[in-house]
């Protein structure tokens, strides 16, 4: 079979996991924009981003903790402890039947003497008797065969088989990376780790008091405990954590079980040396690395051996420290030491999928070019933010109607422009746009015989949009017959062979209709007063703002956008700077004068004859600048409003349009727009947060557009 090569397409069978539209980081993007644009940190926006997910796209930290939760729970209520004990007593009365054979096999034998024979029922008897007598506990009994000399080899063996399972089960769960050592426990084997156990715990100590003892020595001299660790921290953490799944056992078991298994490790353990080792090395690890008994409350039916209630508790133990991990992580970075192959061992592909996209997140926004590291923080790239008013622009536009373009659209004649859905008979002077399609088919059906302009079935354009709105249709059935409602007599000649030549006239020509695109310089001011705080008028103003931004720079490319943020003073900003751009919380004051100001020096930069201010507010001038101070009133001043609408006569005869963009309706707000509209030909909208990007990117399209042929 040949061997896989890189860049092999491998397949498998559809588990009802796998997603067909992979998340993007497009849509990381999109779900962190409303909280960006409200002044929060990037680093914030990605750790709640991370907690609670893309309902339907992408499942957060919070989803994955109710997976892991959910895991375990299943698994307490599936098994129980009830049955722990059951394959050691079915082992152990193995022993005795074999014993108990083997009793009955010498007391019936024929001695060479009686008075051999009847030594041998009288020991017969007498062990029979030990074997009756031993207790129901398990540990016990297996306790009491310790002392008990076997007179059947095969039960001798069977026995010492049974101890060896036990110390394997135990250590086993102590030690994860030894398990496959640990199988046939040999003298030998035992004896070794005995040493290793004693050399650890000399090791532990040592490092406790200060020292530095030499974990790779270590490594060398007991790989097979070692393991993958990487030094004496992560060795601790592995054990600690074998040694807690017998705690939570023994917490889990009612105090009769919990006896019996005490019992039971007692006659596993017996070796003197070997017990005082594991309790050594169990103390030093408690004091390295506490840990408690978790009672797990097993309900369930499904029975459990000792090495499967071990191994339980070892995976209950895990899901329960995933769940504090999680709980306490936050952002997807803390989650690095979840391994996605043991999450789905645990707690199902599902798990391991919300996961993995949890762990990858930051990377997939670094690899679309969205973020990048900036020290120890990340932050947005310029990419990013065009991406942010992408979205923007593209959520305004989701909410228009159909119809919302086009209504302050004036038709006029002239030359140029940019071709509509329509299409008009040609007139000197129109830009040569043909439809020729339908200008051939003119020629043919006025040489058919029917007017120009004459559908298939001989109706005209008017006939036929007259007919429409009668409710009249006209088809073809495919046989060059016409059907219609009313039905209509065939034009003469049509359909004749041989009259295939085509000559074109004047009136075949159809050309598609145009509409002018204006060039045009804008800039739009935001303000950025504390009160645009209140009712969401903050983040709707920066959306539209960057919305804008992004549909001049994809739609209109050769009109200028200045952006101007402005409270107590004005200053020019940059599209990437939006992102991070908060509120005025310690400087009181809207100073629209510094705005207007600003605006126009920017806009006399520009070429374009169109030139206009966007001004977005919720509030009336209040600050105005005067022999190079700001001065703040509120209520406003009178010398506030006439220095602001000195201002606006500069910008009037400069020839610059101001429209004002009310998100509230004060008093003092209304009269000054008033005021200013008597001066200047711009208008005034009153909207709600949640409708400015309509009333503004509806506005600006369609002022750029009108129909000219």
């Amino acid at each position: 079979m040949r061997e896989p090569q890189p860049g092999d397409i491998r397949y498998s069978r559809w588990d009802g996991t796998q997603r067909l539209d992979a998340l993007e980081a497009e849509e990381l993007l999109a779900a962190m924009g409303d909280e960006i644009l409200s002044g929060g940190e990037l680093e914030d926006s990605l750790a709640r981003l991370a907690r609670w997910g893309i309902p339907g796209r992408m499942e957060g930290m919070q989803d994955l903790l109710e997976k892991l939760r959910a895991a375990r729970q299943r698994r307490a209520e599936r098994h129980g402890l009830s049955g722990i004990f059951d394959e050691l007593k079915k082992k152990l009365d193995e022993v005795k039947e074999l014993e108990r054979a083997g009793l009955e096999r010498r007391a019936a034998a024929v001695a060479p003497t009686p008075e051999l024979g009847e030594a041998m029922r009288k020991m017969a008897r007498e062990r029979t008797a030990t074997l009756e007598a031993l207790p129901n506990d398990v540990g016990r009994a297996i306790r009491a065969l310790k002392d008990y000399e076997f007179v059947e080899p095969k039960a001798a063996e069977k026995y010492r088989q049974l101890l060896a399972q036990l110390q394997e089960q135990v250590l086993g769960s102590y030690f994860k990376s030894m398990r496959q050592q640990l199988q046939d426990l040999t003298p030998e084997k035992l004896e070794r780790t005995r040493q290793m156990m004693r050399d650890l715990d000399r090791a532990l100590r040592e490092r406790m008091a200060g020292g530095e003892p030499d974990f790779e020595a270590f490594r060398r001299q007991y790989p097979e405990l070692a393991g993958r660790a990487k030094d004496w921290d992560d060795l601790v953490e592995q054990l600690a954590r074998g040694m807690a799944a017998m705690r939570s056992l023994m917490a889990s078991m009612s105090p009769t079980m919990r006896s019996h298994l005490e019992e039971l490790l007692g006659a596993a353990f017996d070796d003197p040396g070997l017990q005082q080792a594991m309790t050594s090395l169990a103390e030093t690890l408690g004091q390295l690395m506490p840990t408690e008994g978790t009672d797990h409350s097993l309900s369930g039916d499904e029975p459990l051996s000792l090495a499967e209630a071990l191994g339980l508790m070892d995976d209950l133990n895990t899901l329960s420290d995933w769940e504090d991990l999680i709980r306490s992580a936050r952002d997807q970075d803390d989650l690095g030491s979840l391994d996605p192959s043991e999450v789905e061992r645990l707690a199902g592909p599902a798990a391991r999928q919300s996961l993995e996209q949890l762990q990858k997140m930051t990377e997939l926004l670094e690899e679309a070019g969205l973020i990048r590291k900036d020290g120890d923080r990340y932050e947005l790239t310029p990419r990013a933010i065009r991406k942010i008013g992408q979205h923007s622009l593209e959520e305004i536009f989701a909410h228009l109607q159909r119809d919302a373009f086009g209504t302050h659209r004036a038709s006029s004649r002239g030359r140029g422009g940019e071709p509509t859905d329509e299409l008009k008979t040609y007139e000197f002077g129109d830009p040569f746009l043909l439809d020729l399609p339908g200008t051939v088919k003119n020629a043919v059906l006025r040489e058919a015989g029917a007017a120009p302009g004459a559908s298939a079935t001989g109706e005209t354009r008017d006939e036929a949009a007259a007919n429409e709105g009668r409710g009249e249709t006209a088809t073809s059935d495919g046989r060059g017959e016409t059907r219609a409602s009313e039905a209509r007599p065939r034009a003469a000649g049509a359909g004749d062979p041989r009259r295939t030549p085509v000559k074109l006239k004047a009136e075949d020509f159809e050309v598609w209709r145009t509409e002018l695109l204006t060039q045009s310089a804008t800039a739009i001011l935001v303000d950025v007063s504390r009160s645009m705080l209140f009712r969401g008028c903050f983040l709707a103003a920066k959306k539209v703002t960057l919305a804008l931004d992004s549909l001049i720079r994809s739609t209109y490319p050769k009109d200028d956008l200045y952006i101007i943020g402005f409270s107590a003073y004005a200053q020019q900003l940059k599209p990437t700077d939006l992102a991070k751009l908060t509120w005025n919380e310690y400087v009181y004051g809207t100073n629209m004068q510094a705005a207007f100001e600003t605006a126009r020096t920017l806009l006399g930069r520009s070429r374009g004859k169109n030139k206009q201010i966007l001004m977005i507010t919720d509030g009336e001038p209040t600050a105005h600048v005067e022999d190079g101070r700001v001065h703040f009133a509120y209520p406003p001043t009178r010398r506030t409003f006439e220095e602001t609408l000195r201002e606006v006569v500069r910008c009037t005869r400069e020839g610059i349009t101001i429209n004002t963009f009310m998100l509230a309706r004060g008093h003092y707000l209304v009269d000054f727009v008033n005021q200013m509209s008597k001066i200047n030909r711009g208008r005034a909208f009153h909207v709600e947060p949640d409708k400015l990007g309509e009333y503004l990117l509806v506005d600006y399209v369609s002022n750029k557009r009108r129909r000219v042929a």
